[in-house]
């Protein structure tokens, strides 16, 4: 167990002044303070029994000090709450009860409380803030480490919700189990978050450990945590994701029927490709803004992040959704997507499948990266895996080709149940030119090229690559809100129409269907 630094906790509120001759009440355990200030006021209802401590000896007088000092009975507390309205279970840390350690008294009440959960089919809230496991009790509480994570995979994989704040500080086997398996994962401002607390590796190693490296703002840099809020943002940020996991979508009628071949403009499909290139057509960040909640996540959640592939959870009117898509105007700040985005895109397929959500995937890139550090770090496999999984994914599926869809990168997020494309929108093995340098060693045939090769919408659809195309009366970058619009009903009318399908079979037969037929 490490004591990293003493934990940052809220300000308790004033109260009123009172009589002299009146007793103080004491004062909440922190833990429970924090839960006020992120739970809907007084929702709070405890599930915790007494816990079975040691009658006497030295460790159960620094449990009796531990009592008295934080308030608590345990290091951990459990209950069930609501936040806006929704009902929720919730696993509190209480770090000044021996530093949020985990004995075997804790570990108990942490797998009463997760199971309760999943029995009762609640969204389950983690609040860890520990320095792991107690010291006091050695190996059995280590490996009782093994129990929680057991059980919060098992409420995982009943499709329910398992979201992570972590609080200041967090290392250890806390970090190493359960405080890593949220599908979601945030941090307090500040917070200490580290396999090795600082402590035990200055003393193990004789140095300090670099300064920085182990704050939750360093780890959303990378990847590890996807946003690091106080708790007034973390209880909007939890709201909206609930209000997203609850979204039920109402009847709409069926999609509708696959647009005209003839919607392509006139001279063929190089001006097309021109269009999808102009800096004001719209992307990704314009269809995100059309939604009624979005919930952005932050990388791979494992380390590894890149901007060019953008992660949310989104609510377009009644129905909720991950999205998955090419962010255009980061690509052209940062570069094209490499490995570590693609890695990104799988975490969104495992989260569609963990939450039961549609997966939207976006497609609006001009490739991927190609250079030393993509190809050492697996871009081609990653290409792979995405098809693999995205083909397979035990979830609805609805790909949009909004702009560019050029080579590995765009073929990464193409399976799905149903496609759809803007009019302008394409499909390539290589930008027109790139062909053109192949095929006649210079890309001045680009324009010859990109009709030889059938890479249109209006192809796309006539080849069964796309079941629809959304006409453009004028280019979206002349009219970006009517343009958006028109995706975001599309989108709704698709996303919608996939719930219950046969799903992956019936996409795994599509594609099969396109060499048979």
């Amino acid at each position: 167990m490490d004591e990293p630094i003493s934990p940052s906790t809220p300000a308790t509120p004033p109260t009123p002044a009172t009589p002299a001759t009146a007793a103080t009440p004491p004062a909440p355990p922190a833990a429970l303070r924090f839960a006020e200030l992120v739970l809907d006021p007084g929702s709070f209802v405890s599930w915790d029994t007494p816990p079975q401590h040691p009658e006497s000896g030295p460790y159960a007088d620094a449990l009796a000090r531990a009592r008295a000092r934080s308030g608590a009975d345990e290091a951990a507390l459990t209950g069930e709450g609501r936040i806006a309205g929704h009902r929720v279970a919730v696993l509190l840390s209480e770090f000044t009860f021996l530093a949020g350690s985990i004995g075997n008294a804790t570990a108990t009440r942490l797998h009463a409380a997760v199971e309760r959960a999943t029995a009762e089919r609640l969204p389950l809230l983690a609040f860890p803030a520990s320095g792991g496991t107690r010291m006091q009790e050695g190996t059995p509480a280590f490996v009782r480490m093994v129990t929680i994570a057991n059980a919060v995979t098992a409420h995982k994989a009943a499709g329910l919700p398992y979201l992570v704040h972590l609080r200041h500080p967090t290392t250890g086997g806390v970090l190493a189990s359960w405080g890593s398996l949220g599908q979601l994962t945030t941090a307090e401002p500040g917070a200490l978050v580290g396999f090795l607390g600082p402590r035990v590796y200055e003393a193990l190693y004789g140095e300090a450990f670099p300064a920085g490296v182990q704050r939750a703002e360093h780890l959303r840099l990378h990847g590890t945590v996807d946003a690091v809020l106080p708790p007034d943002r973390l209880r909007r940020r939890l709201a909206d994701v609930l209000d997203i996991l609850g979204a039920v979508p109402a009847p709409v009628p069926a999609p509708a029927e696959a647009a005209a071949p003839d919607t392509v403009a006139v001279g063929g499909t190089w001006p097309s490709v021109l269009l999808t290139r102009e800096p004001g057509r719209p992307g990704l960040v314009e269809l995100l803004a059309e939604a009624d909640t979005v919930v952005p996540l932050a990388g791979t959640g494992a380390g590894e992040r890149d901007d060019a592939l953008r992660l949310s959870l989104a609510r377009f009117g009644d129905i909720g959704c991950v999205v998955v898509g090419h962010d255009r105007a980061a690509a052209a700040l940062h570069g094209p997507i490499g490995p570590a985005g693609l890695r990104t895109a799988r975490r969104g397929m495992r989260l569609a499948a963990e939450l039961r959500l549609p997966l939207l995937t976006v497609i609006d890139t001009h490739g991927a990266a190609l250079s030393r550090q993509a190809e050492e770090g697996a871009l081609a496999g990653e290409i792979a895996r995405c098809i693999a999984e995205l083909s397979t994914l035990a979830a609805p599926v609805v790909s949009l080709l909004l702009g560019e869809g050029t080579g590995g990168a765009a073929l990464a997020l193409l399976p799905a149940d149903r496609t759809i494309a803007a009019q302008h929108a394409w499909l390539s093995p290589l930008p027109p030119e790139g062909a053109s340098v192949i095929l006649h060693r210079t890309p001045d045939r680009a324009p010859e090229l990109a009709d030889q090769q059938r890479i249109g919408a209006a192809e796309l659809l006539r080849e069964g690559v796309v079941d629809r195309v959304l006409a453009e009366p004028v280019p979206g970058s002349e009219d970006p809100d009517g343009f958006m619009r028109c995706i975001v009903t599309a989108l709704r009318e698709e996303l919608t129409a996939t719930a219950g399908g046969d799903y992956p079979a019936a996409r795994l037969e599509r594609f099969r269907g396109l060499i048979l037929g």
